[in-house]
């Protein structure tokens, strides 16, 4: 009998009777291993009631004490992040170091987020006036929620709820139902290291609790990461009903690769941005603009160098999963088809390959496109998959131009030995993230993650000093003090527990 999957609200699971459930699958075999319960809009306002009750004692509770809890968070995920990934693995497809990788970029974070009562403090003037001060403080928001895709079902939450919760917000999680109990096994670490009931609720569900999370005017801020449409569509509702918005959408990264550029190190990237956790990440590099006249021979090192790959059950020592579920490698497969229909020179397909594992897994393997021109809509359009394109351009400019000119502005590279070259492309590209000579250009936690044009809407970045103000809100105060006070006699250590 399949296991199920059930909310986790105000500090346990949730014993309710559900409407509605949806089936998870192992992408590596096809099966069905757990029903996940898809809550209603009744569902998703208890848990939003609940995480508004606990509001007040813990925006209340001191930042020393928060950062406390956070700190023991740490702990006790780093002891069982192995676990964490293995249900990842179990629920996603992608290979176990991939997993453990995604757990590991979540936890820098949290131990950014430890670091909360620096990152909340405020600025100070004395005497601004005859007696009078001026300083300014950060304030919680409430309840936030936050709205995480299936492909980091561990990390994107973790960019967001880490901040959220140490800033003194309470939170809901819609985790993706495609991969939910990453989200659960994470609620019990909170209630393990001294969490309050409340602080921390997991709703799961589709678009009626995401509708319903949008719609609830208690909830004051929606964190969301997904395709660009849904984005939109996200920050519109959102927005439309009062609630602060950051919403994540999809990309299309380009990879510049210049004739000065050690290729054997480019043909190495491309090979892990493209490939990794088989293309389904927002920041995989899908498109190589090759500078004439390294076209040739660049497409050549990427070839060999996708005969040594291996794809199969992330459980076993391969190189490359499953995609996340069937229709979904369906849908990359039609684009492998598309392209070839186009005029797309096929270099390597992955439909049809061996793997190993078993036959009813969702496969497609790493596949190399050449000759891709940008009116083909696998050029176009973002397929969230192992699909590289490599694109002929003659020169820097005209390289930068096409990237520019693209609707997505997500995460970028440009591979050079030119320092001058780096340096104007970081300049002149209309892109949120930009790598030289590195492929996959995400932020440490300390700095922010996010695109520009399609790639994101509302103002705010994940993470770093954008995350922390896009949780709290600002308030100056301005005060005189008259007569002195005194607090009597007391010879103990001062301490701030």
């Amino acid at each position: 009998m399949a296991t199920r999957v059930t909310h986790w609200i105000n500090g346990k699971l949730w014993e309710g009777t559900p409407e509605r459930s949806g089936d998870v699958y192992d992408p590596a075999t096809g099966e069905i291993t757990k029903t996940v319960d898809l809550a209603s809009a009744t569902v998703l306002d208890d848990a939003v009631a609940a995480a508004k009750a606990a509001f007040p004692g813990w925006r209340d509770t001191s930042l020393t004490k928060r950062a406390s809890i956070l700190f023991a968070f740490r702990e006790i995920l780093n002891a069982r992040k192995e676990e964490v990934a293995a249900i990842i693995t179990e629920e996603h497809g992608k290979v176990l170091s991939d997993a453990l990788g995604e757990v590991t970029r979540g936890l820098e974070v949290v131990e950014f987020a430890c670091g909360i009562p620096h990152l909340l403090k405020g600025g100070f003037s004395e005497g601004v006036s005859t007696g009078i001060d001026v300083y300014s403080i950060r304030q919680p928001l409430g309840v936030v929620g936050i709205i995480s895709p299936f492909n980091f079902p561990a990390m994107v939450p973790m960019w967001f709820f880490p901040i959220a919760i140490a800033s003194g917000n309470t939170v809901v999680v819609k985790p993706s139902e495609k991969d939910p109990s990453a989200t659960n096994l994470i609620a019990q670490m909170w209630k393990d290291a001294g969490l309050p009931d409340g602080v921390f609720n997991v709703v799961h569900g589709d678009k009626e609790s995401v509708d319903a999370l949008l719609d609830n005017k208690d909830v004051k801020s929606v964190s969301f990461v997904g395709s660009t449409p849904i984005a939109k569509y996200v920050y519109e509702r959102g927005t439309a009903n009062g609630k602060r918005v950051q919403a994540l959408g999809g990309a299309k990264n380009h990879m510049l690769v210049l004739p000065d550029a050690d290729l054997d190190l480019a043909a190495d990237q491309a090979i892990n941005a493209g490939f990794g956790s088989a293309g389904e990440r927002c920041m995989a590099i899908s498109v190589v603009l090759a500078v004439d006249p390294i076209g040739d021979e660049l497409v050549a090192k990427i070839q060999q160098r996708m005969g040594s790959l291996k794809t199969g059950d992330g459980r076993r020592n391969c190189d490359m999963g499953p995609l996340v579920t069937k229709v979904h490698r369906d849908k990359v497969a039609s684009y492998v088809d598309a392209g070839e229909a186009a005029g797309a020179t096929l270099v390597e397909d992955g439909r049809g390959i061996t793997v190993d594992g078993d036959a009813n897994g969702y496969w497609l393997g790493p596949t190399l496109f050449d000759n891709v021109t940008t009116d083909m809509t696998i050029y176009q359009e973002e397929i969230f998959g192992p699909v590289l394109s490599v694109v002929r351009v003659p020169s820097y400019e005209a390289g930068v131009q096409l990237i520019n000119d693209h609707p997505y502005g997500n995460g970028t590279a440009i591979f050079t030995n030119d320092g001058g070259a780096a340096r104007r492309f970081q300049n002149e590209i209309e892109v949120g993230m930009v790598g030289i000579n590195v492929p996959v250009p995400v932020p440490m936690a300390y700095y922010s993650f996010g695109g520009w044009k399609a790639s994101l809407f509302g103002d705010s970045h994940a993470h770093g000093t954008e995350g922390v103000h896009f949780f709290t809100r600002g308030k100056v105060v301005t005060s005189r003090w008259l007569d002195p006070s005194h607090g009597g006699i007391n010879l103990g250590f001062p301490t701030h527990g």
